[in-house]
């Protein structure tokens, strides 16, 4: 009867053994759930995630670079050969097959930002409606079918598929990522740190992306990169999924209704920023489809250096990002300098690379670009930001698809416009022409000079009372301004909350119904 009695003690060991266990990993995930929701934490997290999905978009955007003009040259070199022993076609229509190749690779690089263009303000529509944590969740979804299509598609239709898909994902994405750091961050030196972070990541994803995606194509085939930006796609949506609960989140119900984007759009500070955001990154843009072949007609530049042409320009630019989030903390009245500074940069950097005449030289030009580049996003987007809390309503959806639709037209331009630009005028005349803009341009910003001076609107203390305070968040709403705007604090007693109440009732009573 011993090895019975063994047996049955070491089952219920076993099963005390594994309720134990159990209970631990239960406690475990209370503890996790009690510091996601901290409201620090929750911010870092939101940042993290966010800060992923653009890393992700801007990867995936860029990392085609070297990978699909290679694949599809080979599937064209393939249908060529079939055809040429179907039909025995003749070398002239080898060469206009050739010439719509090239057009063919135009496109296909276009039409995620064309598609994207199109979409951003239904998209900014929508995520004023609906908050910003469903779209984000919306254009992760989006982007990881994309990427998995671009991984295991074969021809030149699927391919533009899975590019126009990415499109669609990054209008939700990126815009709802964006306005939610803008709408978690609220105080303006730590929303200008927040967006810097954001777009250092938006800069390491683009120059990083083309090495990683040659070297992987190279020796690994070309689904591995796509399957590996898949991946971490769906664990950055299972983080969205888990941290911001997007379909049980109710606070959506009580938002303010964001200003209409037509309206942003013809407002004139708002303007002034949108044409810097276009006119900054149209260098950029165009010099990504232009410079390799300019590089191997000019300093004849081997494979690994066209490769590397844009990596060694991170460093600048995240330099570029640190020093304006260090300056505004400091001087924030200064934004609209900065930018022009920014500009200046660019413009100057811009007429330099015709001059250079080896990899070292080019790298110098190249980095200014992007230093500049760094300087103008990371001074101009919380501006935008600034803009909408002053004039409008501090729903930011619509206004950074404003900013969105100015990164998409340079990049929607870039690879149709910049290559016939160079065929019909010269490399020279384009990156002067660019530079100029640029140069030009700077002065504008002017115009943002005595934004920081502004007094908030009561557009959005009109649309909470409209109907009086009808949620939770209309009165949170009402009794901040209230405080902020008179000083008040309140007590902690028995009366203190109702004394506070009949206070701002009866004082706002006394100035006419205005107040915050």
């Amino acid at each position: 009867m011993e090895p019975e009695v063994t047996t049955e003690g070491q089952s219920a060991n076993m099963a005390q053994s594994a309720a134990s266990k159990l209970s631990q990993m239960g406690e475990r995930t209370k503890q996790l759930g009690n510091v996601i929701q901290d409201p620090e934490r929750q911010k870092r997290i939101i940042l993290v995630i966010v800060c992923i999905a653009l890393l992700l978009d801007n990867m995936l955007y860029m990392v085609i670079v070297p990978i699909i003009p290679d694949y599809l040259e080979d599937l064209q070199n393939a249908a060529d050969q079939s055809q040429a022993v179907a039909t025995n076609s003749t070398n002239s229509t080898h060469k206009i097959t050739k010439g719509n190749f090239d057009l063919q690779i135009g496109v296909l690089f276009a039409s995620k930002a064309i598609l994207q263009l199109l979409v951003n303000p239904l998209s900014g529509t929508f995520i004023d409606r609906v908050g910003y944590d469903i779209p984000l969740f919306i254009g992760l979804n989006v982007m990881f079918l994309s990427t998995v299509i671009f991984a295991f598609a074969e021809n030149y239709a699927t391919l533009f598929l899975a590019r126009s898909m990415q499109g669609l994902g990054s209008a939700f994405a990126d815009t709802s990522g964006i306005a939610l750091i803008a709408d978690r961050y609220t105080e303006e030196a730590e929303r200008s740190k927040a967006l810097g972070i954001a777009l250092a990541f938006i800069s390491f994803g683009s120059l990083v992306a083309p090495p990683f995606g040659g070297v992987l194509y190279e020796f690994a085939g070309k689904s591995v990169p796509f399957v590996i930006l898949a991946c971490i796609c769906l664990i950055d949506g299972i983080l969205c999924l888990t941290v911001l609960k997007p379909f049980s989140n109710r606070e959506r119900e009580n938002m303010p209704v964001g200003t209409p984007i037509y309206k942003l759009m013809i407002d004139p500070y708002i303007a002034v920023v949108a044409g810097a955001l276009i006119i900054c990154n149209i260098p950029l843009a165009f010099l990504e489809p232009t410079i390799a072949n300019w590089m191997e007609d000019t300093m004849h530049a081997s494979q690994w250096e066209i490769g590397m042409t844009w990596f060694p320009a991170f460093f600048p630019h995240v330099l570029g990002v640190y020093l304006t989030v260090k300056l505004a903390a400091k001087y924030p009245h200064l934004q609209w300098f900065y930018g022009a500074i920014g500009m200046v940069f660019i413009g100057a950097s811009s007429c330099t690379v015709p001059a250079c005449k080896n990899f070292g030289q080019l790298m110098i030009p190249l980095c200014g670009i992007c230093f500049g580049i760094a300087f103008v996003d990371t001074a101009l987007l919380p501006t935008l930001g600034f803009l909408v809390d002053v004039r409008y309503v501090s729903v930011y959806g619509s206004v950074y698809a404003i900013a969105d639709i100015s990164y998409c037209v340079a990049y929607a331009l870039g690879p149709v416009v910049a290559g016939q630009i160079v065929h019909d005028l010269g490399f020279v005349q384009l990156n002067l022409g660019m530079g100029l803009a640029n140069v030009l341009y700077a002065p504008a910003l002017l115009l943002l000079k005595n934004v920081t001076e502004m007094k908030p609107s009561f557009s959005e203390r009109n649309m909470l009372l409209e109907d009086g305070p009808t949620g939770l968040y209309d009165t949170i709403k009402m009794e901040q301004r209230e405080k902020k705007r008179k000083g008040l604090c309140t007590t902690i007693d028995e009366n203190g909350i109702e004394t506070f109440a009949q206070r701002s009732y009866s004082e706002e009573e006394s100035s006419g119904g205005e107040y915050a």
